[in-house]
């Protein structure tokens, strides 16, 4: 009996597997949101560094050169306590059960770790466990475990930056349109119009809206997001995917507004609406539809 026979035999095993390597995985995306926009934001730098450089200009030549001493990446350097720059052991850094012993505080300083990073960890194995159940076994499975990960890191990273980077976006849309030559979970010609329609139908909005108001309603990551999303799903996920995001953001926006947690005028990220939707129709499309079918009367 091979590992897959096994898996199958034991689907208690099978979802324990995912749900550690969800933990383990939901660690490193810690890693990623905090440290890819510090990444970009350098290479932002660097690059205009240079340019103004190769223009001659000498008052940021000083500037150049200690960027380019500190060396930062996704590995380098290791972690660090943001308060007492106590380095971060191995045993320090277990998903969930090393809050637990050190009982969220640094081991070194005894400053408070944030809550948010077990919850990260905690939020990837749940989602990548509710993926494991509803679609089984399956390499379809495996694909949107990836595609979850993905849209937490954007998730969070919008969240804090109001950015969503095109260094996870783009590769991941031309993933879904790859899966999509194998008929994963839509055709090939339904992926390229999704793509294709995902990312037009918000640049139209926000044409309108900024020929209307003078404003930008939303940042051009989100188009590549929707995108990203009509690849993976194809065109005909996208109406479910926009009236879900836009409700719930519409919603959360006004309830902030009231409860005067969030001052008129401030933008609000609409990424994270849009990921939780397309989350959710990745695994309940089918059913939301048909739903909705149903409702209007339309069912057959």
């Amino acid at each position: 009996m091979d590992y897959m026979e096994l898996l199958q035999l034991t689907p208690w095993l099978y979802y324990s597997v995912i749900f550690v390597v969800g933990l383990l995985v939901g660690s490193f995306l810690n890693v990623v949101i905090y440290r890819l926009p510090i990444m970009l934001k350098r290479q932002w730098r660097r690059d205009c560094i240079q340019y103004l450089e190769e223009s001659r200009d000498p008052a940021l030549a000083t500037g150049a050169r200690e960027d380019h001493q500190a060396t930062f990446t996704l590995s380098t350097p290791r972690s660090r306590c943001p308060h007492c720059h106590h380095l971060i052991r191995a045993w320090e850094n277990i998903p969930l059960l090393s809050y637990s012993i050190l009982r969220g505080k640094c081991h070194a300083c005894g400053q408070p770790i944030s809550l948010r990073y077990p919850f990260i960890e905690l939020l990837s194995a749940v989602l990548v466990t509710l993926v494991a159940w509803k679609l089984g076994l399956t390499p379809q499975a495996g694909l949107a475990i990836i595609l979850t990960w993905a849209l937490l890191a954007l998730t969070f990273i919008d969240l804090d930056h109001q950015y969503l980077p095109d260094n996870i976006t783009l590769p991941f849309l031309w993933l879904g349109l790859l899966a999509g030559l194998y008929g994963v979970f839509a055709d090939i010609t339904s992926t390229v119009w999704g793509a294709a329609l995902g990312y037009l139908v918000l640049w139209t909005i926000y044409i309108v809206f900024k020929k209307l108001t003078g404003k930008e309603g939303m940042g051009f990551g989100d188009f590549k997001l929707l995108a990203m999303l009509g690849a993976w799903l194809g065109w005909q996920k996208l109406p479910a995917i926009i009236f879900m995001s836009s409700l719930v953001g519409a919603i959360v926006g006004i309830s902030l507004i009231l409860l005067r947690r969030h001052q008129r005028g401030v933008p609000i990220p609409f990424g994270p609406y849009l990921a939780a939707a397309g989350w959710i129709v990745l695994l309940w499309g089918d059913d939301i539809n048909r739903a909705y079918l149903h409702w209007v009367g339309l069912s057959l």
